[in-house]
């Protein structure tokens, strides 16, 4: 085989449901793989057709509302044949130059896994600015050696079957590659408003954990001279008690972070995080005050009944 066509010995896994649009183009991208496994959630359109037609493996995911999440139940349970797995989304791309990284590192007996820097795409335009590059996943490990943090938010409904953004914990050394992944989701502005509906619901229990000080123990934690993910969430920790946060957040995307070289597709996607951060206060009042449940009052003041009219006597 050449070396564009050449296996390499690596599992990716990647989570899917009703991802009919995205999967031909990532499993193209992950053909180098020498095995693929699907985890689906029982689809509706046409996933698991397409997958068998790119003879990946499908294995359906029940998730039971509670811990582990589908990657984490990955993790545990798939038979995988190689030592390490690579993590994609559906609308994620792996480029022929970061597979040839890949095929290289692997090899390198000091590292259990690896960070891989994404480019995220929005209306056809590369979101360079505004903070959204670099923007480094760990994705690439032994998979033995790494699982996903648990930020205790299994409990909150709508949240999806799936871990939204948690972090890897992994045991060893990590290394950054220098070739970038791509985030290229082809479905419309309905399914990105759709998933950042069920995001929100995620982030606001975490903004509810880090304002009651709930015990970070077996997260990634956080450390202002850390890790690169360990920064962000330092800085979540200052950021969560900040006011006017939704205004906060597209000031600093488009103007401290230079979102506005973005054209138009960075205004609308700084006006969408804003939006989005909106959304996440509005659900964190009410996981505060209602228990999470819309419109059902703590204490609710008792009802009095209304005084019956005294009955007629017909027969007077």
């Amino acid at each position: 085989m050449s070396k564009m066509t050449a296996k390499v010995p690596i599992s990716v896994l990647i989570p899917a449901k009703n991802e009919q649009l995205n999967l031909p183009a990532c499993l193209d991208s992950v053909a180098r793989a020498d095995e693929i496994f699907v985890v689906d959630s029982q689809s509706s359109d046409r996933s698991v057709e397409i997958c068998q037609q790119y003879g990946a493996n499908v294995v359906q995911f029940y998730f039971n509302g509670g811990w582990p999440k589908k990657k984490n139940w990955s993790l545990e349970n798939l038979p995988f044949r190689n030592d390490w797995v690579l993590i994609v989304d559906c609308d994620e791309r792996i480029t022929p130059e970061l597979w040839d990284e890949i095929a290289e590192a692997i090899q390198n007996p000091n590292y259990n896994g690896y960070y891989l820097n994404r480019k995220v795409f929005f209306l056809g335009k590369w979101i360079r600015y505004g903070g959204k590059y670099p923007d480094w996943n760990l994705r690439l490990f032994r998979h033995q050696s790494g699982r996903y943090e648990n930020l205790h938010t299994e409990d909150i409904p709508n949240t999806g079957d799936n871990e939204v953004h948690e972090h890897v914990i992994l045991k060893g050394n990590v290394g950054y590659l220098k070739y970038d992944m791509l985030h290229i989701d082809f479905r419309d502005i309905f399914h990105w408003l759709e998933r950042h509906n069920r995001y929100s619901n995620w982030e606001a229990r975490v903004y509810y954990n880090i304002l009651t000080g709930q015990d970070d123990s077996g997260t990634i934690g956080s450390n202002l001279f850390g890790t690169a993910v360990q920064r962000k969430r330092f800085l979540k920790k200052i950021w969560v008690k900040l006011p006017l946060k939704p205004l906060l957040r597209f000031i600093l995307f488009y103007f401290i972070r230079l979102g506005f070289l973005d054209g138009q597709a960075g205004y609308i996607y700084g006006r969408l995080l804003s939006q989005y951060e909106y959304q996440i206060g509005v659900k964190l009042y009410e996981l505060r005050n209602f228990g999470g449940q819309l419109n059902v009052a703590t204490d609710p003041e008792p009802t009095t009944p209304k005084s019956l009219p005294e009955p007629v006597n017909l027969n007077s």
